[in-house]
């Protein structure tokens, strides 16, 4: 399998399974609390809860990224989240237009997984012009 091809299905898998810790978050942030803001709590939840696992995932085998120690994890953790605001924004305006036009909330985790999927397009873009510069 072609070197690209590798990294393409491997970024897809990871982005896969961040998406699916996100969309398990918020359901159980949603079945443990209902209250104001419950939306907005249970999106920033699910957000967090992928964010760790996508970096580490993404560091060791879509950029091969060799730096160690507290400092550089740090670092680029940090670019890596950074990065990660205009993605979130896509989507969750995504993820809440879903929310809005399904008067009994059936759509609102497809949106997230549509919003998700465009936003992990655009953030590997970004981490390997950004994040991890020595990327293949």
């Amino acid at each position: 399998m072609p070197r690209r091809v590798e990294i393409a299905v491997l970024y897809a898998l990871f982005a896969a399974l961040a998406t699916v810790i996100n969309i398990a978050s918020q359901w159980a942030s949603l079945e443990f609390y209902r209250g104001p803001r419950a939306l907005p709590l249970a999106m920033t939840f699910g957000t967090a809860t992928g964010l760790g696992l996508k970096y580490l995932l993404d560091k060791r085998w879509i950029f091969h990224d060799p730096g160690t120690g507290i400092g550089l994890h740090a670092r680029k953790f940090s670019a890596y989240t950074l990065m990660g605001v205009a993605t979130t924004a896509i989507f969750w305006v995504t993820e809440l237009a879903f929310d809005a036009a399904s008067p009994d909330e059936r759509l609102r985790f497809v949106g997230a997984a549509i919003g998700l999927t465009i936003g992990y397009s655009v953030k590997y873009r970004l981490d390997r012009c950004f994040v991890f510069r020595t990327a293949p």
